[in-house]
């Protein structure tokens, strides 16, 4: 499978353009010059930047393209530190991975949707020149009824986008939040320059233990890492629901989690990638910081032994709070070692 070079290491600054207070007082004092030293000093590639269309439109589409210095500065400083760069449309005017957001309409929508295609050539005329970015259409499309209708839309706005950056890497993802298992369903790839994203915060369980966003989980719910399968499906049902009841049979329910996992998870990915010739990239994953760092650092070693195996490139989420923030003083004893681990 074909590497993805100069992202193949990288991390995510969540919760600055994005799912944030959307002022410029949060856009200035969230992320600094400081910051992308500290990443190129991590020795890391590459960061993937969210972002919301707030940033540069009100709900109504009424252009505020003065803010897009944000942005500049972010591919300035990516530039300036040696860093790639992947701009992700976090959200677009009536689609939001989150319905808390109330975003609604965009699938239904025509002119949604060549809304969203214009925001690209906007982007594309803006920043499509610049070597070290890649383009990700939209973060995490959820329904699986959508994908039709997504298909449509990604081709049509990637070819918008060929006329005006005809190099840019572009990365799209599928249904279920960017999963791994949309990645069949993706339309073929235009050219050589498209990208399958996903996602991964699997086993759900472990990486989302206690977070109060999960309508089923008990916010005091905590568990260790290393269970067997049985262990995990009993869990899994009881705090995420009876769709997981057969989310581990393909795996012997008397053994404990290990590399295998992830190795039998991305397996399907892998094998789509290589028929199609295409690159595979993990644009986000994490653990909560509800756990103890130390069985974080666990899931982190398996995870990225498979990411390894497969030659997958990454951006872990994230770097600052975003209830993943890998900067964040509780995770000062592990750091090291986690970094150790994206940088494989």
């Amino acid at each position: 499978m074909r590497n993805w070079k100069g992202f193949e290491h990288g991390i995510n600054f969540g919760g600055w353009l994005s799912q944030c207070r959307h002022t410029e007082e949060h856009y200035e004092k969230f992320i600094g010059a400081e910051d992308f030293r500290q990443v190129a000093a991590w020795g890391l590639d590459h960061i993937r930047v969210p972002v919301d269309y707030d940033l540069f439109e009100d709900d109504k589409g009424t252009p505020r393209f003065e803010r897009l210095r944000f942005l500049d500065f972010a591919v300035e400083q990516c530039a300036k530190n040696g860093l790639n760069m992947v701009l992700d449309l976090h959200r677009t005017i009536g689609y939001s991975f989150d319905e808390g957001h109330g975003e609604t309409g965009f699938f239904d929508s025509e002119e949604l949707q060549e809304h969203f295609c214009k925001t690209w050539e906007m982007l594309s005329s803006r920043y499509g020149s610049y070597s070290h970015l890649a383009f990700e259409l939209l973060n995490e499309v959820t329904k699986k009824e959508y994908c039709d209708t997504w298909n449509r839309v990604a081709d049509t706005c990637i070819r918008r986008i060929r006329a005006i950056a005809p190099a840019v890497p572009i990365l799209v993802g599928g249904y279920y939040n960017n999963s791994v298992e949309a990645l069949k369903d993706l339309a073929l790839p235009q050219d050589d320059n498209i990208i399958y994203n996903f996602h991964c915060y699997d086993p759900l369980l472990f990486t989302h233990q206690g977070a109060t966003w999960i309508s089923t989980m008990d916010p005091s719910f905590r568990c260790p890492y290393k269970m067997t399968y049985a262990e995990y499906t009993k869990e899994s049902v009881a705090q995420l629901g009876p769709g997981f009841a057969h989310a581990f049979d393909a795996f012997d329910e008397t053994k404990a989690i290990d590399v295998s996992y992830f190795e039998v998870l991305f397996k399907e990915a892998v094998s789509v990638a290589e028929e199609r010739n295409v690159r595979l990239y993990c644009g986000e994953y994490g653990v909560i910081d509800r756990v103890e760092p130390e069985e974080a650092i666990l899931w982190y070693e398996d995870f990225h032994k498979a990411l390894k195996k497969f030659g997958i490139g990454s951006a872990a989420w994230s770097y600052r709070r975003m209830d993943f923030g890998l900067s964040d003083s509780r995770m000062d004893g592990v750091r090291d070692r986690i970094l150790d681990l994206i940088k494989g």
